[in-house]
């Protein structure tokens, strides 16, 4: 585990409520959590990634949606970064973050799937880093006729074939 990373994207308190909340995120955030605590536990750092949405968004900034979940809630001694795009590296410090704290290998949770969880290990990939996406530890939505789960088993052949290692949460050995 040594210059490893937990990167966390997204999980924020609005995206679990409301009329249409994250597919399975009772399960995701049992599943977050607990990957939390192995980290923790061999000291790994834990970077979260919050989205700054739009007016009206679940996570507006400020609102209370905009909050990381409580369930998951960092640290005082771990590092939240706010971002504005699908790409956690886009506009933001993480990769001078990452670089301060010597770190190489990144494993990735969160939210969403098809979105900032795709696009975060494929620039993180093309930063160089080696890339653990946790495939049981992300989300996302039904859209575009696709169903929640059609979308994460796609993401995670994908990615996992070319940009990242794939590993279910209770597979990582630290």
């Amino acid at each position: 585990m040594k210059n490893s990373a937990l990167l966390i994207i997204d999980m924020q308190l609005g995206n679990f409520t409301g009329s249409d909340p994250i597919f399975k995120g009772e399960e995701l955030l049992d599943s977050v959590r607990k990957i939390l605590q192995i980290f923790r536990s061999f000291g790994v750092p834990i970077i979260y990634i919050q989205n700054m949405g739009t007016k009206g968004d679940p996570d507006e900034p400020g609102t209370q949606g905009w909050q990381i979940h409580p369930a998951i809630s960092p640290l005082d001694n771990e590092i939240t970064i706010q971002k504005t795009s699908p790409d956690s590296f886009n506009k933001t410090d993480l990769r001078k973050k990452l670089n301060s704290l010597n770190i190489l290998h990144l494993y990735i949770v969160g939210l969403q799937t098809e979105y900032c969880i795709d696009t975060t290990v494929r620039q993180a990939y093309s930063y160089d880093y080696e890339v653990t996406l946790i495939e049981d530890a992300h989300s996302t939505w039904d859209s575009h006729g696709l169903k929640a789960t059609q979308i994460i088993d796609y993401h995670n052949s994908v990615l996992g074939s070319w940009f990242a290692e794939k590993k279910k949460f209770n597979e990582i050995e630290l």
